[in-house]
């Protein structure tokens, strides 16, 4: 048996932070007792929060720490666009080019990104700054067209000229 069998959360304290391993267990009290595998998305949120991207062995662990089939998690992680599974740039620019966004600039920002950074969707530039995708609905298609940042900062209005100070501001 490996040392995880025993010990669910080893494999999680093995690459993991004390503090990240804290707001996991935050997670998990927010829901009944036996229901921590609700936490999942949380929880995976946070280890790539750390860790920058979620390899195999790091959905494995959080799926261990939960108590679940590592399968599940793994079912989780590939669903949503959210989680990176393979290392990104500092900075995930996502784009969204859905119908709305795409009416209203959205593939000419994408262009316009592409060009300046000098990669595709789902290429990563090679100083390793700034990895671009190509994103669905965000759900502000009055403010298009529409960027997120990392999964966390959603710019509107993606002009040219606000792409470019973005750029510069994720630069300094």
């Amino acid at each position: 048996m490996t040392a995880t069998a025993h010990n669910p959360s080893a494999g999680c304290s093995a690459m993991l932070t004390p503090e990240t391993l804290q707001k996991f267990d935050r997670e998990i009290a927010k829901y009944p007792a036996g229901c921590q595998q609700s936490a999942i998305m949380a929880c995976l949120a946070l280890a790539q929060e750390e860790l920058g991207w979620l390899s195999m062995e790091t959905i494995e662990a959080v799926a261990g720490y939960l108590a679940m089939p590592p399968i599940a998690a793994y079912e989780i992680a590939t669903f949503y666009a959210m989680y990176n599974l393979k290392p990104v740039g500092r900075y995930k620019l996502t784009v969204c080019t859905n119908l709305p966004c795409a009416l209203s600039g959205g593939v000419h920002a994408a262009e316009y990104l592409k060009e300046k950074l000098g990669i595709g969707f789902n290429e990563t530039t090679p100083d390793g700054k700034f990895t671009l995708q190509e994103g669905e609905c965000m759900g502000t298609c009055g403010d298009a067209p529409v960027m997120l940042v990392n999964n966390r900062r959603m710019c509107g209005r993606m002009t040219p000229d606000a792409i470019d100070a973005l750029l510069k501001e994720c630069q300094a």
